[in-house]
């Protein structure tokens, strides 16, 4: 429930700056601006934190209104929490204090996009696949392609620090960010400069990617960008053992061949290596030979590209399902998409090399591990999927 000693002269103050339209206080809508995905079935031991609600959502509609909520924040002491797309599944947008949800959605301009520079400057609202489909139309890309790509927001993107399905040759998207605008906590603008590089101190945008809002708000931003790939080829590998697999992945990276997709996953129906490559022909061709000749040294036999294929066209299909039932609506009903699960739940770990198939080890054998265990490697991070039926 919101804090009812939450002062009403904030209130009016907000509804001045921003229009009444712009202020939402009726519970519904709070609730539904009080949190992320994450459910407090998953929130491992601080389910106390969901009980509060906001006290009030503010949609500001540019950098100089995020500017002034957060001054007004700021000498009242009230706690503000960032909101893009509202996709996150780690309770980031959970207003665990109450105080002011800022949803950026409004700010939602492609400001600029230069295929010299191979550049996008967006606000922080974007929706990504907004952008996808603006650079489209100049032979562009983004270089980030996760699952929300639907629905997530470029900033929400940043402030996390994602990887997505590209990450294998584009990397996380903090490597994309070449510039950013940022709303200090007490209302003060800083914008990075848009250079490929510096050397003269610290680099301040890196404050800020994967912080989760905590240090500023990002109003915009400046990223790379893509040319659509010349030639794009699909691979699928199976193999006996999920060791033999992790062995390929890890001499492609060794000897720096780099697939742009690179997923190995065991589940109940065996062991399966998806693998994508995309860029100029000689490139791709080279790149692909290479990975499957690897493949094949450590006993990984090749299904060709259908089973990839399909991997790959479903890939934003969680994202699109998630839209049609559950963005912005109450969170009983986006926390009851986890009960379905029937405790399916999920850890991303980021382990040296040498560390991944120990680890794996250590959890197949650990007393507490769930009965059905699978496991993911992404570009050489493990990410655990756990779920008990």
């Amino acid at each position: 429930m919101p804090d009812n000693n939450f002062p009403d002269s904030l209130i009016t103050d907000l509804t001045d700056l921003l229009g009444r339209e712009n202020v939402l206080t009726d519970p519904y809508d709070l609730d539904r601006y009080s949190g992320d995905a994450l459910s407090p079935t998953r929130a491992f031991g601080a389910e106390e934190s969901f009980k509060r609600l906001a006290d009030v959502v503010v949609q500001p509609g540019s950098t100089a209104d995020v500017s002034n909520v957060l001054k007004l924040a700021n000498e009242s002491r009230t706690p503000v929490i960032p909101y893009g797309g509202g996709t996150g599944v780690m309770g980031g947008t959970v207003p665990a204090l109450g105080g002011i949800v800022l949803d950026l959605k409004r700010m939602n301009q492609i400001l600029a996009i230069s295929p010299t520079d191979m550049t996008a400057q967006v606000e922080a609202g974007v929706v990504l696949e907004d952008l996808e489909k603006s650079l489209e139309r100049q032979g562009l890309m983004p270089g980030h392609d996760p699952y929300s790509v639907p629905i997530a927001t470029v900033a929400g993107t940043i402030c996390t620090n994602g990887v997505g399905y590209r990450a294998g040759t584009n990397g996380p998207m903090g490597d994309q960010v070449v510039a950013l605008e940022v709303v200090l906590a007490d209302g003060r603008i800083i914008t990075t400069r848009a250079v490929p590089n510096q050397s003269s101190g610290p680099s301040l945008k890196h404050l800020f990617i994967g912080s989760e809002g905590v240090f500023g708000v990002i109003t915009k931003a400046t990223i790379r960008v893509f040319r659509l790939p010349e030639a794009q080829i699909f691979a699928g590998v199976t193999f006996d053992s999920f060791d033999q697999g992790f062995g390929a992945a890890a001499e492609m990276f060794a000897v720096g061949v780099r697939p742009t997709l690179v997923d190995l996953t065991e589940e109940d129906n065996g062991i399966i290596f998806h693998l994508l490559f995309e860029g100029f022909q000689e490139s791709v061709k080279a790149n692909k030979d290479r990975a499957l000749a690897i493949c094949t040294e450590h006993g990984g036999r090749h299904l060709g590209p259908d089973p990839t294929l399909e991997y790959w066209k479903d890939r934003h299909q969680s994202a699109e399902n998630y839209k049609l039932e559950a963005l912005g609506k109450p969170r009983s009903v986006r926390w009851s998409r986890w009960r379905s699960r029937h405790g399916f739940d999920y850890l991303h770990l980021g382990l040296p090399i040498s560390k991944v198939l120990e680890y794996r080890k250590r959890c197949k054998h650990h007393p507490s591990r769930a009965r059905r265990t699978c496991y993911r490697i992404r570009n050489l991070a493990l990410a655990l999927n756990c779920s008990p039926c």
